[in-house]
C-alpha cells in the first residue's frame, strides 16, 4: 500500500514483520500489539513477538509475526 495519500499511514507487510509510513508517534507498544498515530488515524498492528526496529522521519519498521492490521480512521 506505499504511495497514496501523505495524511494516511501506509504500510507494507511481508512474512517477517511491516514497514510504516507517515508515522507522528507510537500509542501503544506490547510483543502482540502495536497502535500507530497518524494525522488521519491510527492503525492497529497485532501479531506475535512485536518489536521496533527503524523509527525516525515518520517511518516505522515492525519486526515479528503481523496477523493483522488494522486502521481507525479520523483524529488521532
Amino acid at each position: 500500500m506505499l504511495g497514496g495519500d501523505p495524511r494516511r499511514i501506509l504500510y507494507t507487510v511481508t512474512d517477517r514483520g511491516g514497514y510504516f509510513q507517515n508515522v507522528r508517534r507510537v500509542l501503544e507498544f506490547s510483543p502482540v500489539k502495536i497502535v500507530l498515530s497518524g494525522r488521519r488515524g491510527k492503525v492497529v498492528v497485532e501479531g506475535d513477538a512485536l518489536t521496533l526496529g527503524k523509527y525516525a522521519e515518520g517511518d516505522v519498521s515492525v519486526m515479528g509475526a503481523i496477523v493483522s492490521v488494522k486502521r481507525e480512521e479520523g483524529p488521532s
